[in-house]
């Protein structure tokens, strides 16, 4: 198995797929999504410093957090 950064717990993709109706979740399953998710938060988090840039602040919002995930 590949060895990933410790971004995102794997305990915790198996409890957003449990909650989603899996009654079980493979070790593979879990680093999948756990790599997709953390794909998709790096994207919307870089988004969000040029929007947090362009207005002029160091602090990242939730406004721009919306609004990059758009």
């Amino acid at each position: 198995m590949a060895v990933t950064k410790k971004l995102l717990p794997l305990a915790a993709m198996e409890k957003i797929m449990k909650h989603a109706g899996a009654e079980r979740v493979s070790e593979s399953a879990k680093v999948a999504l756990k790599d997709v998710l953390e794909e998709i938060a790096q994207d919307i988090s870089e988004r969000s410093v040029k929007l947090a840039l362009h207005s002029g602040r160091k602090t990242i919002k939730a406004s721009d957090i919306k609004l990059a995930a758009k």
